[in-house]
Parts: C-alpha cells; sequence; structure tokens
C-alpha cells in the first residue's frame, strides 16, 4: 500500500474529491513473496470494505485494486454481498499471466452485479485487449473499459506517447471520479 504508484493515485484520488482507504494483504504486511490463499485474500478484502463503511458511513463506497488487488476484490464481491458497495473499479485486471492469454481469471465476473470500471493500458501484457474487450461485452452495462493509450501493467507509458506517468495517474483519477459522478446520477 506505500507503493509509489499507490501513494500517488491516492493524491491524484484525494485531488478530485475521492477518499481512499489502502489496506495489504496478509502476505504483503509480512514480507512473504508467495501470497496467500484466496479464502485469505477474500476475507481480507470483506475485512477491509467492513472498515470503509464504518469509518466513513456517508461517503458512497467503491471498491478495488491494482492487478491481483482488483482481481480478489472482484471474487469477494462474487461471492459475498458487500453493502454498501456501489462500484468495483479496477487498475490493470490481470486477465491471465504475460504470454499464456486466456479468460478463466473473469469467469467470476458474471457474478458481479455491481457497475465495474476496467482501467486498462494498451500494452499491458497481463490482459490481451483482443480477450478483455470481449469479457466487458459480455458483462453489458454494468462493465465501462477505459483504455490508457501505450501503458503498461503498471500504467507507465513510453517518452513517445507524448504523456508523463504523473499525467496517466490524473487522467486514472478523473476516470474514476467521473465515473462515480455518473454512478450517483443515475
Amino acid at each position: 500500500m506505500s507503493h509509489p504508484f499507490m501513494e500517488t493515485l491516492a493524491e491524484e484520488l484525494a485531488g478530485v474529491g475521492v477518499a481512499t482507504l489502502r489496506y495489504q494483504f496478509p502476505y504483503m504486511e509480512q514480507r512473504r513473496r508467495v501470497p496467500d490463499s484466496p479464502a485469505v485474500l477474500t476475507a481480507t478484502v470483506v475485512a477491509a470494505v467492513q472498515t470503509a463503511a464504518e469509518v466513513a458511513p456517508d461517503l458512497p463506497l467503491l471498491v478495488g485494486g491494482k492487478s491481483m488487488g482488483g482481481r480478489m476484490t472482484s471474487q469477494a464481491v462474487a461471492q459475498h454481498p458487500l453493502e454498501p458497495v456501489r462500484g468495483l473499479v479496477f487498475l490493470g485486471f490481470p486477465l491471465h499471466p504475460p504470454n499464456q492469454p486466456g479468460t478463466k481469471r473473469a469467469e467470476h465476473l458474471a457474478k458481479v452485479t455491481i457497475p465495474m470500471l476496467f482501467l486498462q493500458g494498451t500494452r499491458d501484457t497481463f490482459s490481451e485487449l483482443k480477450l478483455l474487450r470481449p469479457v466487458c461485452a459480455k458483462l453489458g452495462s454494468r462493465a465501462m473499459l477505459h483504455l490508457i493509450e501505450e501503458a503498461d501493467h503498471s500504467f507507465h507509458v513510453p517518452k513517445r506517447s507524448g504523456k508523463s506517468d504523473g499525467e496517466v495517474l490524473r487522467e486514472l483519477a478523473k476516470t474514476v471520479a467521473s465515473w462515480a459522478g455518473q454512478m450517483e446520477k443515475a
């Protein structure tokens, strides 16, 4: 949670009026390389959602995460009714391992009934767009896919893109805020 990407994104989100509650999975807290079991990961998400709802009961609650954190969050949402969660934000959904294209990791998304925002780089090797676009299309109006041109899985962009990494983080934050605002109006 103290990774520079997460810290800077939290600052950018605050700048557009979106509060964040960051947390770590136990394996990260204990500095282990091997992730916890899916049951532990999803239980951690459930506990974080409960904490957020208690700390800020009057704020609309979105959940999500970067890469595996987003995938585990979506699995928690698919398995448990997480009231009062209104939406799910993916920062680089890891649809498949690099060079191993597939969509199995997205099968649980059919059970997610809340709106989902996929923020994805066009050079993300964890999610080939030719596979992710149909996944999002199958989810219908529940899914919105926002592409960051030239960004990789870490949302880094090459110099030739004409954007800086800071500009990409601002775009991510503004997109989340705009999407959240549209949900509030609906």
